[in-house]
């Protein structure tokens, strides 16, 4: 009497165990990379146009005015063209333009109600154009 085994069919690569490192991998990217580095932060209200948008020149050939930079320091005290100013100050040398567009760009190290609380010192000025930039070193 001849016995013969039968053959053991061919085991091809499981694919379940590929696929679910696949997908970890996939969501360990998504968490960890950022989708837009932004280094500016517009700020505007619903329902207005956006803080960025660029506005066209009041005559024809006139150039846009500059931005003003407004720099915040650690200790919460704002910086307009190198001089220190308190929030009358600030806010009378906004009012004079109030159409430019004002960059507030805070220390790393600034508290955050220094910056809710110079912003809305130059909203109250009637600064529509506002922006922040994000400081170097922050998260």
């Amino acid at each position: 009497m001849r016995l013969t085994r039968r053959a053991r069919p061919l085991a091809g690569p499981s694919l379940v165990s590929m696929i679910d490192v696949l997908m970890i991998m996939l969501i360990f990217f998504m968490v960890t990379s950022t989708f837009l580095n932004l280094r500016m932060m517009p700020l505007a209200r619903p329902g207005t146009q956006t803080a960025m948008a660029p506005e066209p020149p009041s005559e024809p050939g006139a150039a846009r005015a500059t931005p003003l930079l407004v720099r915040l320091d650690a200790d919460g005290s704002a910086h307009l063209r190198g001089r220190p100013l308190d929030a009358a100050a600030l806010r009378a040398e906004v009012a004079a333009a109030p159409e430019r567009q004002v960059v507030i760009l805070p220390s790393a190290r600034a508290p955050l109600q220094a910056l809710v609380s110079l912003t809305e010192t130059l909203r109250a000025a009637g600064v529509r154009r506002l922006a922040v930039i994000r400081p170097e070193g922050a998260p």
